[in-house]
This record gives C-alpha cells, structure tokens and sequence, in this order.
C-alpha cells in the first residue's frame, strides 16, 4: 500500500505538475503553431521577436517591446482596432526602440505584401519631396499650406537627417516618416539643408529623383527676420549693425555672418546642381506666398505632380498677423494660423544699414535670378 501524501506535500505535488504541463503547452505552441493567426511569424523572426500568443492585451505589450521596423506585418481590423494609440485620424505608431540604426544604405523601396493595414494606412517611405531651404523664408508656410492636400502626406517637425543625424542612418529616417498610400507622397521640411554642403550628395544617394522646394525670400528682410528671431531667444547679443558690418563706415558686409551668409542664395545653389536638374528643383517666392498663397500653392502643387486642390477658399488673410491663415473650404471652424513666431514684427534697422545690404546683395541677386531663370524683383 503506497504512503499517504500530506496535504502539503499534495498541494506542492500539483503545483509541480500544472507548472510542467503549462511549459509543455507553450512549448507546443511555440514550435508548431509558430505564432498567432493573425500576424506573420517571418515579419517576427525579422525582427528578432518571439510570435505573439495570447489575445489582444499580449499583442498590445509586444508592439509596445517590439516595434517594426519597416517590416510587412498583417493585422486584422480587430488587432489594429484594439492598439490604444494606433487610429486612422493620427496614424500614430507604436513607441519606437531606443538601439543603434543601420548605416545608411542604398535607397529601398517599401516592404510590401498583402497586409490589411498596409492597405489601410499605407507604409512608411522616404520622401519623395523635401523642402530644403530657406530658414525664415517661409517653409513652415509652405508645408502647412501643401499637408492640406488629401495626396500629401508630411513630417511636422524637421528631422534634419542630412545635416546632423545622417549617421543614424536611412531605416532611421523612414521609421520617422508619417505613413503613406501608394497614391500619396511625403515630405519633409528641413531648411539647413540648403546651407549645408554635403546635403546634396546625401539627398541624392538617397533618390536621384526626388522633388526638392526651396522657398526664397529677399535676403535683406530674411536677415532682420533671423536677427529678429535670435533676439527674441537671446536678448543680449549685439545689434544688427554690429553683426552685419565689419566695417560700419566702408560698408563692408561680415559674410561669416549666418545671417548674412543664408541670403547668398546663387551660391549656395551651386552644390545642389551639380547632383540635381533645375527642373527638379521649385523656387517659391516668400512675398509672393503672403500675398497670393493660393497662386503660390498652385504651382507647387503642379510641380509635384497633385491635382488643384487646395485653393483660394482655403485661406484667410489674418490683417493681425500680416499673413494668410488656413481655413476649411465650407466655412466651419476658426482658422488655422502659423505659431507666435510667424509673422513677428520685425526689428526696427537704420535706413542706411538696409541700403548698405541692397548694394552688397544685388550682384548675388542678379546672378540667382539668371541661375532660376526666375526674377524675383528684390531689386
């Protein structure tokens, strides 16, 4: 007759067993049913991912560990539905893990597949058109101007890949991309890459194709608009006089001045044509962009190859502010102007200082014009 087991001994007895029969169970699930139904084991093993078992609340923990990378993963609705921060009006993403990115490579194209909400909310691309420059001359503008467009889809803020975080990679910069249809475009707005020498090189290793909008604006005014923004950051820098001039009687301009230097526009173009066509490049009058928006807009628009849509009833001439604001086309809703910053008073500069600038800038002007073939009457 076998020994009688105490209740103690009984109660380890089962535990030991339940333990055992549960670490059989996952283990059978790991290597036989490879994953759960609804998603690709392969996008997982891509990642370097255990398959996801369990139901919504475990998925939801591995997309918060375990974040793709550009890899095609397949939802259903349900799955994409029950992410508490993935919708369809922000097309947010999951949080994104803290590691060292791939170096750049080759451009790629996106992954694709038959993925439910691939064909949702589409994937995430490098852009087919960046805004590359100028500072202060009205790119915020443009970009909030051109993300109203259905078939645009754009960065807000400016990840400035090709200037200072270019090690970090190209999968990088795609991940921070927003997400994109195949009928739809993105772009992204960083103005120092037009200053910076090596980002046309960079751009063009990335796509030989892609659109690039570069917005000017009289470098005189783009200039007390620059001092006018530091100034507003940091109240005790000399003034613009000081700044502009190393020689305030000759007249001699400090062109190692950003300032300054930012407005000598024909040379700073010479490096992008030498990996770039003029047609590939648009040049969008910052004056112009002010008093005629919708006309501005409208050949940006063609020259990204978009249908008109966003037109004259999509602004409002804010006379506060000095600059249009956005609106809804029926007319519902207060519209939506730039931040504090746009539209700042400037300033207030010596008479003879801004002729001064005139006289040094014209030269410049007159040979951008001739680059552009475009006259932007700064003269």
């Amino acid at each position: 007759m076998a020994p009688r087991l105490s209740p103690r001994n009984a109660r380890r007895y089962l535990f030991l067993c339940t333990l055992c029969l549960s670490c059989t169970l996952l283990c059978y699930n790991l290597i036989l049913r490879g994953g759960h139904p609804n998603m690709h084991s392969r996008g997982y093993q891509h990642l370097g991912c255990p398959p996801v078992l369990g139901g919504k609340k475990l998925l939801q923990k591995v997309l918060l560990l375990c974040p793709h990378s550009g890899a095609a993963l397949t939802f259903s609705n349900t799955d994409i539905a029950s992410y508490p921060d993935w919708s369809g009006k922000n097309q947010t993403e999951p949080p994104e893990m803290k590691g060292t990115p791939a170096k750049p490579t080759e451009h790629q194209a996106p992954p694709t597949g038959n993925s439910t909400a691939a064909l949702r909310y589409g994937h995430k691309r490098l852009p087919q058109a960046i805004i590359v420059g100028v500072k202060k001359g009205g790119t915020r503008a443009v970009l909030e101007f051109i993300r109203v467009h259905p078939e645009v889809r754009a960065m807000g803020t400016e990840p400035h890949f090709f200037d200072r975080n270019y090690e970090m990679g190209l999968d990088w910069y795609r991940n921070l991309m927003p997400r994109s249809l195949d009928r739809q475009i993105t772009v992204e707005k960083t103005p120092s890459y037009f200053v910076t020498r090596e980002a046309p090189r960079r751009i063009s290793h990335m796509s030989p194709r892609v659109k690039l909008i570069v917005v000017v604006r009289n470098p005189v005014t783009r200039a007390i608009s620059d001092y006018t923004q530091t100034l507003s950051k940091k109240p005790d820098i000399p003034s613009f006089s000081e700044l502009a001039f190393l020689n305030r009687t000759s007249g001699e301009v400090d062109t190692s001045w950003n300032a300054i230097r930012i407005g000598l526009y024909a040379l700073h173009l010479q490096p992008w044509l030498s990996h770039f066509p003029i047609s590939q490049m648009h040049f969008v009058s910052g004056e112009r962009l002010i008093t005629d928006p919708a006309g501005e807009m409208a050949r940006v628009q063609d020259f990204l190859g978009l249908k008109r849509l966003v037109t004259e009833k999509h602004f409002y001439f804010n006379k506060t502010k000095g600059f249009p604001c956005l609106k809804k086309p029926g007319g519902g809703g207060a519209p939506r102007c730039l931040g504090k910053s746009k539209g700042r008073a400037h300033v207030q500069i010596n008479t003879e200082d801004i002729e001064q600038l005139r006289e040094f800038y014209r030269p410049h002007n007159i040979k951008f014009y001739e680059t552009v073939g475009q006259d932007f009457h700064w003269d």
